[in-house]
């Protein structure tokens, strides 16, 4: 739980009350983190991607979508879906049915998302993503 709510901390630092930004460092594909709704069962989903470009097609490079919910300890962000678009790979850690009930979980999924997810915020911090350098495009207020 502990990384869930480290997460949420960072995606909040990130968006900086705003519903999206890009955020550029020299030397590294910017970072878009954006607000893109509610999960099937109403909790709120913040995307968290590189894009690069192919043919004129915009690609994620990756792509995590986390869903937010509250925790004993805050606010925790759990990543819930990964996609990488020059892969052609795509993976959620639930299921939904009709009635938006998670009806499966994927376990494994479910561990190597949280462990990417600690991998990538610790090189964001290390690229400087999260320092007053970096520059901040607000696209979505």
């Amino acid at each position: 739980m502990e990384t869930y709510l480290e997460c949420a901390k960072l995606l909040d630092e990130l968006l900086a009350g705003v519903r999206a930004v890009r955020i550029t460092v020299r030397g590294f594909m910017p970072l878009s983190v954006e607000e893109i709704g509610v999960s099937q069962d109403g909790q709120r989903l913040v995307s968290l991607c590189h894009y690069g470009e192919q043919n004129g097609d915009l690609m994620r490079d990756p792509d995590i979508v986390f869903l937010f919910h509250n925790g004993p300890g805050g606010a925790a962000a759990e990543p819930v879906s990964y996609r990488n678009d020059y892969l052609g790979l795509s993976q959620e850690v639930y299921r939904y049915d009709e009635a938006g009930r998670r009806t499966h979980v994927v376990p494994s999924l479910k561990q190597e998302l949280k462990e990417f997810a600690e991998s990538w915020f610790a090189n964001l911090k290390d690229q400087g993503f999260f320092a007053a350098t970096a520059v901040r495009q607000i696209l979505s207020p």
